[in-house]
């Protein structure tokens, strides 16, 4: 590996730890490798771990591809305290809780499966007037967020781990905060709850277990996914001429039936899309 110049694209799954943000994940990346460009697929809170998939160079561009996959999480949930973030980026307290048991928390569950509409916490990456809610709320401002319609397809409590201390397992749409969804699970007990552990383990396809961590990357061991093994759509080959005319952005005319495709030419050019004959290279990844 050349960390002065490394020209391929496709995307790496990291492993992110905890105390670091997204963004800085992506910069360290894209440092290491030496990468033109480099962008993350889905944020990670500060206190969140694990699957962040990081897009490398052309493979930004499937930022749109994976904005709305579906997540999967599990999470400790401390009930009995609170914290103005939700997690333990904020100072905790103890607050009034009766004992709550495993039982009892998954005759609830089912309140907070489905599409809903969840309100954002005031920490969080949200825009406010051109803002992030987070450094508005850091200021001491005052933070008016919208619900916002998610889904959360199941919630299942793995173990409980000591009093009024519980890990779930939760698979959800994109946009969906678990950090939101431990203080509507509290709220439900009348008392507060705190996420002290938050870990992606699943975005669409991509999977924690196959992703690396920082250090792995600096020594050089990781494996870059080509785009165009993430995509299940037929071949098209074009010839020189025509892949030019595509990368220009002109139509061409090719007798296949309406639908998305993989476009070749003497390399892999990207995604493109057939409607009534004429082919339009919608996602360039060369």
């Amino acid at each position: 590996m050349n960390a002065q110049n490394f020209d391929a694209s496709g995307i790496i799954l990291i492993n992110k730890p905890r105390k670091m943000s997204s963004f800085s994940v992506v910069n360290l990346v894209k440092k290491t490798l030496g990468a033109k460009k480099a962008g993350h697929l889905g944020t990670l809170d500060v206190e969140a771990e694990g699957l962040l998939p990081v897009a490398i160079n052309s493979a930004v561009k499937l930022f749109d591809h994976f904005l709305k996959k579906d997540k999967t999480y599990t999470t400790k949930i401390k009930f009995g305290e609170k914290s103005v973030t939700f997690d333990l980026e904020g100072e905790i307290e103890k607050v009034e809780c009766k004992k709550i048991t495993k039982k009892m928390l998954e005759e609830v569950l089912s309140k907070f499966t489905g599409e809903q509409n969840q309100l954002p916490p005031s920490y969080s990456a949200k825009k406010v007037n051109g803002k992030r809610a987070y450094q508005l709320a850091l200021k001491g401002e005052d933070v008016v967020l919208q619900p916002k319609k998610v889904t959360i397809y199941s919630i299942k409590v793995l173990r409980e781990l000591s009093e009024n201390f519980f890990e779930l397992e939760v698979s959800c749409s994109a946009g969906t905060y678990i950090r939101a969804l431990a203080r509507d699970l509290a709220t439900e007990f009348s008392t507060c709850g705190v996420c002290y552990d938050i870990i992606r383990t699943k975005c669409g396809d991509f999977q924690l277990k196959d992703a690396f961590t920082l250090d792995d990357l600096k020594a050089g061991k990781f494996h870059l996914i080509a785009p165009e093994t993430l995509f299940d759509y037929p071949k098209i080959l074009v010839e020189k001429e025509s892949s030019q005319k595509l990368l220009n952005g002109a139509k061409i005319f090719v007798e296949k039936p309406d639908g998305n495709y993989k476009i070749y030419s003497n390399v892999f050019l990207g995604i493109g899309k057939i409607e009534k004959n004429f082919l339009k290279l919608e996602t360039r990844l060369f």
